[in-house]
């Protein structure tokens, strides 16, 4: 049963088309509605036949029940004009005439098959009471008529002539006249021009089939350039930004598209600087020990002194060597998705506090106060690891580029919501140029001061990973020569996507 299923699926793949879609809507906007005119015109065709059929009979025949009334017909049967004109009407309807006394006695029947017979019927009674009728039997093809004969004359008793209701003449019901006509006529017209319309609807879908394919083509030719524009991206025969302006839709794929591509060639120019950035960061330290050990082997009797400085020079390249790998693995480790958090909810006054005990040996020896306040008992869903990292990064570079006898400043608040870290100095500042890089990975300020400070230009983009794992924020305020403040928002109540 699945395989069936996926075999149906797989068939009916081609619907998914725009160009199939948009081929189906206008071949059914322009089917529909010429099939429903079609069908309109030729039931009000025919509606409108019998109508004039209908309204020609009763014409006809009310002017025959006058003769009936002029010639005594309804008692005397034998006229041969009347009967001339009865036939002569049977054949020019083709339909049959019975003529029905008041006692409802079959006194006429055109076909001569129920003369001498009784009838009745609903329609004949109400045409007794002077209601006309008429019935048209689609299925057998023919107009049923009821027409009353009407005594028009006037009453007259013991011999003097005497009027009834205040003088007026009263009509009075003497017979009724039950005709059937055929329509055949009428349905061979309908036929002919159900067959005419078919023949213009077939026609007319022909064309339609035609343009509905042609304008098919024409609406998704914009989209198919868009798909050609990329797939030549894709393949490296283009890349310069596409434009297809046809649509608006079409607009805004090519926007997004653009976008997406500048992005991406943002994120390669990046790739590309940080390779280059890290082979250049892990070649330095190894060409200073390679330097100074060709130093140390091209010399005999070397002095213990000058063996202990350049050994000493050695072991501060491999620590600074060390020090970049270590940032480097936990760069990547920030780069994994935040399943990786270990979160647990921990006191934020404890953990700055352990944090600055561990950096004030390494403040103290250029002279810098470390200064921490606290407003307030603070408590936040946090990974211990990745935020101390984070912490700590902050403090540190803090310290590095601050000036003797300077101070860093720590301080801890929080709302209903977040928890803030700020964390101030009266350092060197940074430019105003330079805020919006220090948070790329290699970047540098002042390349030859980190140099002799030992950064590595890494530990801003590792606080940065590891605070927006956290679903934080973090800002900078600098002045150049006044000092710098990072601001770090972390929601106390850790939530994850």
């Amino acid at each position: 049963m699945k395989l069936l299923f996926s075999k149906v699926k797989d068939r009916l793949q081609f619907l998914r088309s725009l160009k199939v879609r948009i081929f189906i809507i206008i071949l059914a906007v322009g089917i529909i509605p010429t099939m429903v005119l079609r069908n309109a015109i030729l039931q009000n065709y025919e509606k409108r036949a019998v109508s004039v059929r209908t309204t020609d009979v009763q014409n006809q025949f009310k002017i025959l029940a006058n003769h009936l009334i002029t010639y005594n017909y309804l008692s005397d049967t034998s006229s041969e004009v009347v009967n001339a004109e009865l036939s002569m009407l049977s054949d020019l309807y083709d339909g049959r005439v019975i003529i029905i006394d008041q006692n409802c006695n079959i006194i006429k029947d055109t076909y001569g098959i129920s003369e001498g017979k009784t009838i009745v019927s609903e329609e004949v009674m109400l045409c007794m009471k002077g209601q006309t009728s008429s019935n048209y039997d689609a299925k057998n093809k023919y107009i049923e008529v009821t027409t009353p004969i009407v005594d028009n004359t006037t009453q007259e008793t013991a011999g003097e002539q005497k009027t009834v209701d205040g003088g007026q003449q009263k009509s009075q019901v003497k017979g009724v006249m039950l005709t059937s006509v055929s329509t055949d006529n009428i349905a061979t017209n309908v036929e002919l021009l159900r067959n005419q319309a078919t023949i213009l609807q077939f026609t007319a879908m022909i064309l339609l089939i035609g343009i509905a394919w042609l304008l098919s083509h024409i609406l998704v030719r914009p989209f198919d350039r868009v798909t050609s524009a990329i797939r030549e991206i894709n393949d490296g025969f283009n890349t310069e930004q596409i434009s297809v302006s046809d649509y608006v839709e079409t607009e805004h794929i090519v926007n997004a598209f653009n976008e997406l591509l500048g992005r991406m060639r943002t994120l390669d120019e990046s790739r590309q600087e940080f390779v280059s950035n890290v082979s250049h960061e892990l070649k330095t330290p190894i060409t200073s020990m390679k330097v100074l050990a060709d130093s140390l082997i091209s010399q005999e009797d070397v002095p213990i002194e000058l063996y202990k400085e350049f050994m000493t020079d050695i072991a501060e390249e491999i620590e600074r060597e060390n020090k970049i790998i270590t940032d480097l693995l936990s760069l990547v480790k920030m780069d994994k998705t935040s399943a990786n958090l270990n979160i647990e909810n921990r006191n934020l006054n404890e953990l700055i506090e352990l944090i600055l005990k561990r950096l004030r040996p390494i403040a103290k020896q250029r002279n810098i106060d470390v200064l921490y306040e606290s407003a307030r008992e603070v408590f936040a869903e946090i990974d211990e690891v990745k935020l101390t990292l984070a912490i700590s990064n902050l403090v540190e570079n803090a310290i590095k580029y601050n000036k003797e006898y300077g101070y860093v400043k720590v301080s801890l608040d929080a709302d209903h919501q977040f928890a803030t870290i700020m964390v101030e100095d009266n350092g060197i500042g940074i430019p105003e140029e330079a805020q919006e890089h220090i948070f790329e990975r290699f970047y540098r300020v002042d390349k030859s001061h980190s140099r002799e400070i030992g950064g590595t230009g890494l530990g801003l983009a590792i606080a940065r990973n590891a605070i927006l794992l956290h679903r934080g924020s973090i800002k900078i305020d600098s002045e150049e020569g006044q000092g710098t403040v990072f601001t770090v928002k972390i929601p106390i109540i850790y939530v994850s996507k």
